[in-house]
């Protein structure tokens, strides 16, 4: 996918990005072919697939918050009455090279990010991908989520291990929920998490990203949501 294949994506998708977020989000290639160069945190065969797998992907986020939650979407981008509230802070554990806080943070300006990432060397990535497009609204930090000494309204993560293992990694941690991408056959999974940290019934929702695009890669993709029980 190219970047005017993902503009037109945007446009349709995203009508209220403004042309300084587009030229965030068509900085990144360059960026991220620079640092991948250096340090290899998007594997030599998928970067040219930056912005279907990893850019877009992370929007998956974006597009459920604002078909499923759009008070909260707009919160998060500061729109309306929003506009002078707090801004919301969201921790994204295990970020890797920016996914997908980045992607995230572009088209949430009204929101505090934190990419928290336990290799020293993703992190760097990260932060000068994010300093390089002029991010202002991130902050990078190379430490477990264990050691955090915040909360945060959400916290969002893409596919960093399972749920099972994930959950007590962030326990105490939030204080509204979890926005998780994930892909494949999820309900043994969620079962068992919900068994095993006694979630309240209903308070995980599962959101096929295909039912938003079209596009084959996203066949198997979704987003969970996890209410803060």
């Amino acid at each position: 996918m190219t970047f005017e294949e993902f503009k037109k994506i945007i446009e349709e998708k995203f009508p209220e990005v403004t042309a300084e977020q587009m030229e965030q989000f068509s900085k990144m290639d360059a960026l991220y072919r620079d640092w991948n160069s250096k340090i290899n945190v998007v594997s030599r065969k998928d970067i040219d697939e930056l912005y279907r797998h990893h850019v877009l992907h992370s929007l998956g986020i974006a597009a459920y918050l604002k078909l499923q939650m759009p008070d909260i979407y707009d919160r998060l981008r500061g729109e309306g009455p929003y506009s002078v509230a707090e801004p919301l802070k969201i921790l994204d554990l295990g970020t890797g090279g920016g996914f997908p806080g980045i992607p995230l943070a572009v088209i949430f300006p009204h929101a505090q990010f934190t990419l928290c990432d336990s290799i020293g060397k993703k992190i760097i990535v990260a932060t000068e991908v994010a300093k390089g497009i002029g991010l202002t609204n991130v902050k990078t930090v190379n430490a477990r989520a264990e050691s955090l000494p915040e909360t945060f309204d959400y916290i969002v993560s893409r596919a960093v291990t399972s749920l099972e293992n994930f959950m007590p990694w962030v326990k105490g941690k939030y204080s509204e929920g979890i926005l998780y991408l994930k892909g494949g056959d999820l309900a043994e999974e969620i079962s068992t998490a919900m068994s095993r940290f006694k979630m309240r019934k209903g308070s995980v929702h599962i959101w096929p990203i295909s039912s938003w695009t079209e596009d084959p890669f996203f066949e198997t993709k979704q987003v969970i949501y996890i209410e803060k029980s």
